[in-house]
């Protein structure tokens, strides 16, 4: 345990001698460093003896130079050289010029955020065209030799984007399938349509619910997933390692997750569908009483596979963009934690935006093909 700080004043032809003792630190100091003050204040002339100190630090040192008050000088001072060092240190960082507040206020500082938003999001668009003609250049090498194509990592990322995401995905259509199933039994009975209860599940679940539902369970599982490993790669200058021997970073890691996912989401948009349509079935069947083998024959007639198509149909650009996002934004890792974690949020964030924006651009698109 250290001893703790103290000092003894001794009066001498007009000056004081001060000498101090213990440790001149943040733990041990205590308020010695007031008493300090006090007890010099009014002294025009002292000799300041640090020699008996055991330990001081940036804090001790403070305390003795705001207790001086500007009147320490190399001549009336006596310590070890690591001592007056510290003093030195201190003492011109504590009379170094605070910067001048330059911040920005009311209607200059929304405008100055705006144009930094607007910078950034240029800034941003440069980097994904970037990105873009990197992943198109791996990828027509593939083409042109297959023998680059890494189908291991292929089948291994599928398996963990596809296969392991089929529950959760099928958990939630069946869920969703149900919940609409509910609303639309009892909304449409008040009318006495309640059959058109098949009609509403099955537009809902064919068009809309199966691939939003994938593609947004997606997002938050293997984009986020994609940033987080090629991010951590990035951080740990893997990435680095591998360009010095000659691999190129987006045929050994981008292109395998895009080819992943271009397998197992429209395989995982089909389980949506059919898990969807049993929720349904399951709802009508107890509550409207309608039998299943009803339902079918009225999906078959009145909605038909158009509906089942247009949903699959969004699949592959959801894979591409859900890819896109997640292993872009691993790229642009830094090498601290804290980058990581940001790219990881972006990744996820961005993917959900971008997969309700491309869904309602189909929903316009085929509302004018009139299909």
């Amino acid at each position: 345990m250290g001893v703790p700080a103290e000092f003894t004043l001794d009066d001498k032809d007009g000056g004081r001698s001060v000498v101090l003792s213990g440790d001149w630190t943040a733990r041990g100091m205590a308020d010695a460093g007031l008493r300090l003050a006090e007890a010099m204040k009014g002294s025009e002339s002292f000799d300041l003896d640090l020699t008996g100190m055991n330990r001081c630090d940036t804090a001790g040192a403070y305390a003795i130079i705001r207790a001086a008050d500007g009147r320490l000088t190399a001549g009336n001072i006596k310590a070890r050289p690591q001592t007056l060092r510290l003093l030195e240190l201190v003492g011109d960082a504590t009379q170094a010029e605070c910067p001048p507040d330059n911040r920005l206020h009311g209607f200059v500082a929304l405008l100055d955020r705006i144009g930094r938003g607007l910078f950034d999001l240029l800034r941003d668009g440069y980097g994904t065209l970037v990105f873009l003609g990197h992943l198109l250049t791996a990828l027509a090498r593939c083409v042109i030799n297959p023998r680059k194509i890494r189908w291991a990592p292929i089948i291994s990322l599928s398996e963990r984007a596809g296969l392991d995401a089929m529950p959760i995905v099928a958990t939630t259509t069946f869920f969703i399938g149900a919940v609409v199933a509910l609303l639309g039994a009892n909304l449409l009975t008040d009318f006495g349509a309640q059959v058109f209860s098949v009609e509403l599940i099955g537009v809902s679940v064919l068009r809309e619910f199966n691939i939003l539902i994938t593609a947004i369970l997606l997002a938050g599982r293997s984009a986020s997933a994609f940033a987080a490993e090629i991010g951590s790669m990035k951080m740990n200058q893997e990435i680095d390692a591998m360009q010095v021997i000659g691999v190129d970073p987006y045929e050994a890691l981008v292109l395998p997750r895009f080819a992943a996912l271009l397998i197992t989401i429209p395989l995982l948009t089909f389980v949506a569908t059919l898990a969807g349509l049993a929720g349904g079935i399951v709802v009508v069947w107890v509550v409207l009483d309608l039998s299943p083998g009803f339902f079918l024959q009225r999906m078959t007639d009145y909605v038909g596979a158009t509906h089942f198509w247009i949903g699959m149909s969004k699949a592959p650009v959801m894979a591409m963009v859900i890819a896109a996002i997640g292993c872009r934004q691993g790229m642009e890792v830094g090498n601290d934690v804290e980058s990581l974690g940001r790219r990881v949020t972006a990744a996820v964030v961005h993917a959900i935006f971008a997969i309700i924006l491309i869904d309602a651009v189909f929903a316009l698109l085929y509302m004018e093909l009139n299909v």
